[in-house]
């Protein structure tokens, strides 16, 4: 892998600082508290015994500094040092806001 890549489950990495970035991407569902959104990642996993794909989804915390976030964008979020604590995601870009 080289200096920005993607590995086998769809997440990102990036070298910033020698460190690597762990980034993901997912949608925000809500951005009520201030200064934080909740993102729902969504990843599939394989079933052990029938073989079929489930969707499964976690939801994080993320450190939004400018408020920019509002419901239903695509957010690219990279972990950090714990801000919070259930918060130690950062929001690095907005990928597509949300239809109005």
């Amino acid at each position: 892998m080289s200096e920005n890549g993607t590995t086998e489950n769809g997440t990102t990495t990036m070298k910033q600082d020698g460190k690597k970035l762990h980034m993901i991407e997912g949608r925000v569902v809500s951005n009520r508290m201030d200064k934080t959104v909740t993102v729902l990642v969504e990843r599939q996993v394989k079933h052990a015994l029938y073989g079929k794909y489930i969707r499964r989804s976690t939801k994080l915390h993320a450190h939004d500094a400018e408020n920019t976030c509002q419901m239903g964008d695509t957010v690219r979020i990279a972990e950090c040092a714990p801000i919070s604590k259930t918060k130690n995601w950062r929001v690095i870009e907005v990928l597509a806001h949300a239809a109005e």
